[in-house]
């Protein structure tokens, strides 16, 4: 089911849900680094990147929220989130699988969701369309993998704690990972849907 948005939308860029999203997208390189610090030789600093996780998931709650409550949905807004989403979710599966925290067929999967959308939105574009609006189902996904990264990087080590985040995470992470499938399918169908209707109109 699509999100339907009824409220005004502005094309201001300095909103405050719009400098969240920023902050959001340039906290994916710093997260980045701080994953892989480790791998190239450097001290381990999984306890940081765990804050960079969290901060993110808290800017990307609000953000959505603040636009609605202010009024302060933006086009920008309608890319910015989405896209860094979609940044954190890409730069989460290759230091986690960098290093060996998630197995190779899980992060393929989730991959293989991102080049079907991608392609999707290429015949959209072809016709004219922009991408598909966020739906409640993609949000529920990317909430589901949001928890379950952090939580499988907190499941490294012995004890009471570690194994109670990997239960947790690995918990969500199956949960994500259907559901992200799934609202890829039904993007698939919608821009099915609307290539199709374009072309009989001609």
């Amino acid at each position: 089911m699509e999100v339907q948005e009824t409220r005004v939308q502005t094309d201001r860029v300095l909103t405050i849900p719009n400098i969240l999203s920023m902050a959001r997208l340039l906290g994916v390189p710093l997260f980045l680094w701080l994953i892989l610090w480790p791998v190239f030789g450097g001290p381990t600093a999984d306890g940081w990147a765990l804050l960079v996780l969290a901060l993110s998931g808290v800017s990307d709650y609000l953000d959505g929220k603040l636009a609605r409550r202010w009024n302060q949905i933006s086009s920008l807004g309608r890319i910015l989130d989405p896209a860094a989403d979609r940044l954190y979710i890409l730069s989460t599966l290759v230091g986690l699988t960098w290093r060996e925290i998630l197995p190779v067929w899980l992060t393929a999967a989730l991959l293989a969701r991102e080049v079907m959308l991608l392609i999707a939105v290429g015949f959209l574009g072809r016709h004219g369309y922009g991408p598909p609006q966020v739906n409640f189902l993609g949000k529920a996904a990317t909430f589901n993998l949001m928890y379950a990264f952090p939580l499988l990087l907190l499941s490294i080590g012995t004890g009471w704690l570690h194994t109670l985040a990997a239960v947790f995470g690995w918990a969500f992470a199956g949960w994500g990972t259907a559901l992200y499938w799934w609202a890829g399918v039904l993007y698939v169908v919608q821009v099915r849907r609307l290539i199709k209707a374009d072309t009989t109109a001609d």
